[in-house]
C-alpha cells in the first residue's frame, strides 16, 4: 500500500491499532482492536468518531453560484436557505447518476458540495463542464479534514468543545441538515448536522493542520461516556441499516433515480442536467428497481445473484449481517414485478440458492428524540 495516500488523521489511527486497508486510493482503518460489532453499537448507544478526510469539498462562490448548482445538481438548491444543506444527485444527459452528494449553503452568495472520495476529480471535470463563467469553484478537498461525531450523545461530546460564531445558535438547536461556522477545540470549523449512520450526529470541516487536534479533543471529551474511533467496516453496516446508499455499489453511472429509490431527490419542475432523461424514465417505469432483502441461513454480499424459483433474476448491491436489526440485510436490483414486499426470492450464496424476501426500507429507524 505505499502509493497509497493518507489522511491527516493517519497517524492517528495507527496508534489506536487501526487495522489500514485501500479505500478510494487512501490508507483507512477498517477497524479497531474493539471490533466491528462494538463500533456499530457504540454508534448505536452512545456515540463514534469517524476520519472521513478522504471526502471530497467543492467550495463555490459569486452572485451566480445558487442557480448553477442548482442547474446540476436534482434537488431543490434555489429554494435552500443560508444554514441549511441538501442531499442531491449529479446526473448526466442520459439521466444516470455521476454521484450522489450534499450541498451546504454557507452565505448568500457562498456554497460547499461534498462528494466521494473516488469522484473527486470525475465529479470536478462534471462540474466546471456545466459551470458558467462568473462562478468561482475552489476545489479544497485536498487541504480539508472532515471529521464525523455520530450518536445519540453527539451533541452532547460536540458542544462542550464547540464555540458557535452565532451566539444565538447553539449545538443542540441545530435542525437536522443545519450548518454554521464554529470553532471545534481552538479551530476554525464548519458544522453540519448530517451523518451518514442513521443516528443524529455532525460532521466538522476543519483545515488538515488541526484534525488532529480536533479528533484527539473530541475522544477526551467524549470519553466518560463510552465514545470510540469508528472505522469503514461499521460505517457500512449502520449505513445499510439506515438504508443509505453506496456508490459504486447502490448507484453508479448505470443506475438512474427512479430505479434507485431516489426519486424523491429529483425535482423535475425544474431544468437540471439529466432532467428530461429522468422524467422520461419515471413516465414509462423503471424495468427494475433496487429493494430491500432480508436473508435467512447466510450473508448476502456485493456481487451475489438474486433467483427465484432457481432462475437469477437480479444482483445484491450490499450486503451484511445488521449488528441493531439482528438479521442478515441486503439491497438488490430486481424486476419490478418482483420488488413488491413481501416477495419470496432466494440469493446464491456458494451454489445454493439461500430463502430471501422482500421487505420494507430502511431496515433500522431511530426513535423519535433519540
Amino acid at each position: 500500500m505505499t502509493d497509497l495516500q493518507h489522511t491527516p488523521l493517519y497517524d492517528e489511527h495507527v496508534r489506536a491499532g487501526g487495522k489500514m486497508v485501500e479505500f478510494a486510493g487512501y490508507e483507512m482503518p477498517i477497524q479497531y482492536p474493539t471490533g466491528i460489532v462494538a463500533e456499530h453499537r457504540a454508534v448505536r448507544t452512545n456515540a463514534g468518531l469517524f476520519d472521513l478526510s478522504h471526502m471530497g469539498e467543492f467550495f463555490f462562490a459569486g452572485e451566480g453560484a445558487g442557480a448553477a448548482i442548482d442547474g446540476m445538481v436534482s434537488s431543490d438548491i434555489a429554494g435552500l436557505p443560508v444554514g441549511q444543506a441538501r442531499y442531491g444527485l449529479l446526473t448526466n444527459e442520459r439521466g444516470t447518476i455521476v454521484d450522489d452528494l450534499i450541498v451546504y449553503r454557507l452565505a448568500d452568495d457562498e456554497y460547499l458540495m461534498v462528494v466521494n472520495a473516488a469522484n473527486i476529480a470525475k465529479d470536478h471535470a462534471h462540474v466546471q463542464v456545466h459551470l458558467p463563467p462568473g462562478v468561482g469553484l475552489d476545489d479544497r478537498s485536498a487541504e480539508t479534514a472532515l471529521i464525523a461525531i455520530q450518536g445519540p450523545r453527539a451533541a452532547t461530546i460536540l458542544s462542550s468543545v464547540t464555540d458557535l460564531e452565532v451566539r444565538e445558535q447553539s449545538i443542540e438547536g441545530l435542525p437536522p441538515f443545519g450548518v454554521t461556522r464554529a470553532r471545534v477545540a481552538g479551530s476554525r470549523a464548519i458544522v453540519a448536522r448530517t451523518g451518514y449512520t442513521g443516528e443524529d450526529g455532525f460532521e466538522v470541516f476543519v483545515d488538515n493542520d488541526r484534525a488532529a487536534q480536533v479528533w484527539s479533543r473530541l475522544l477526551a471529551a467524549g470519553g466518560s461516556t463510552g465514545i470510540i474511533p469508528i472505522g469503514l467496516g461499521a460505517r457500512d453496516t449502520l449505513r445499510l441499516e439506515a438504508r443509505f446508499s453506496l456508490y459504486g455499489n447502490d448507484i453508479d453511472e448505470t443506475t438512474d433515480p427512479i430505479e434507485a429509490g431516489l426519486g424523491w431527490t429529483t425535482k423535475l419542475d425544474k431544468p437540471f442536467v439529466g432532467r428530461d432523461a429522468i422524467a422520461a424514465a419515471k413516465e414509462r417505469g423503471p424495468a427494475r428497481r433496487i429493494a430491500g432483502l432480508e436473508v435467512t441461513g447466510g450473508v448476502a454480499r456485493h456481487g451475489h445473484a438474486v433467483t427465484k424459483d432457481g432462475a437469477v433474476v437480479g444482483t445484491v448491491t450490499s450486503g451484511t449481517f445488521g449488528p441493531t436489526v439482528q438479521k442478515n440485510i441486503a439491497l438488490a436490483y430486481v424486476p419490478t414485478e418482483l420488488a413488491k414486499v413481501g416477495t419470496a426470492l432466494g440469493v446464491r450464496i456458494r451454489g445454493r440458492d439461500i430463502p430471501a424476501k422482500v421487505v420494507k426500507t430502511p431496515f433500522y429507524k431511530r426513535e423519535v428524540g433519540t
